[in-house]
């Protein structure tokens, strides 16, 4: 593609979006950067304000042209769509900059849900706030949110962890690292390695915490499959799927403090063969709790000894 190809070209004069077979005149935009949320899957997850957005936008980036052109068809959109991906950033990320700085509207999506997530139009929005300039979120479809609610568990505090290191060591430490968060989490995860991951998790995890594998989210074949994170591993294990997966895993089980008795009993047994900071830190890891408050506890158990 030639630099007068990406290049944005002057907005057309033709603003119009379909609604129901009728065609909208859209309104002229305020100079801002738009991330515009698109369907995830059904063409009809789509807000009139994003139409509206998509229709009126002086420039209109995407990830991949062929895929927006799709979504402007259906609602009789003429907006040309340029490209801006993770392999052009640099050069169409400084053009899109100089739109905003010509005064013009310029509206973000991605291939599918809402840009910024997981996305590399995260790095244009930073660009356009340390300049200055106006950013505006447009709601609407979000794969995560969808999982989260259709997974049937608890939603009061949950913590997105976007796509899991590939390699399994990585994989491995990332959980552990997210293994006591009281909170449910959610994961992007490829077919072809959501066996691995089960498996990974399970392990890391714990076998009992509930999960649910999220398949085609919106699409015609769409797919919650719950259960154990043990049971979901041995259903994965030999199982080929195709399609996005959102794999969403509960939080932990509330787990009983340990006795205060026991706890001073294992700070005294560590500290006989370990520094105080290693017997602290060593504590913590076996009872769960603050290394800092062990670590006092332990300050006062030799002094009073």
């Amino acid at each position: 593609m030639n630099h007068q190809q990406n290049s944005p070209a002057a907005p057309s004069a033709i603003k119009r979006y379909r609604v129901n077979d009728t065609l909208v005149a859209a309104r002229p935009l305020e100079p801002a950067l738009y991330l515009v949320a698109t369907p995830i899957g059904n063409l009809g997850d789509i807000t009139l304000r994003a139409l509206e957005t998509l229709a009126g936008a002086d420039v209109l980036a995407c990830e991949d042209t062929r895929v927006t052109r799709v979504l402007l068809d259906r609602y009789g959109i003429e907006n040309r769509p340029y490209a801006y991906h993770e392999h052009n950033a640099e050069e169409a990320g400084a053009r899109l900059l100089a739109a905003l700085e010509a005064g013009k509207s310029v509206a973000l999506v991605s291939d599918a849900g809402t840009p910024l997530v997981s996305d590399p139009g995260y790095r244009l929005g930073q660009l356009a706030i340390e300049a200055g300039y106006r950013v505006v979120p447009i709601p609407g479809a979000s794969a995560p949110l969808a999982a989260l609610v259709g997974s049937g568990l608890p939603n009061d505090a949950f913590l997105f962890a976007g796509f899991l290191p590939t390699k399994d060591k990585a994989r491995r430490d990332r959980l552990r690292e997210l293994a006591r968060v009281p909170a449910t989490l959610i994961f992007f995860e490829s077919p072809h390695r959501i066996g691995d991951t089960l498996l990974a998790a399970a392990e890391e995890l714990g076998g009992q915490r509930q999960a649910s594998v999220c398949r085609e989210l919106t699409k015609t074949f769409e797919e919650f499959r719950r259960g154990t994170l043990g049971d979901l591993a041995a259903d994965y294990a030999d199982r080929t799927v195709k399609g996005e997966i959102v794999l969403v895993v509960g939080p932990p089980a509330a787990e009983a403090q340990p006795d205060a008795a026991d706890v001073d009993s294992l700070l005294s047994e560590l500290s006989a063969t370990l520094p105080t900071a290693k017997a602290a830190t060593e504590a913590a890891r076996l009872t769960g709790l603050p290394r800092k408050e062990l670590y006092q506890r332990l300050l006062e158990l030799k002094q009073t000894s």
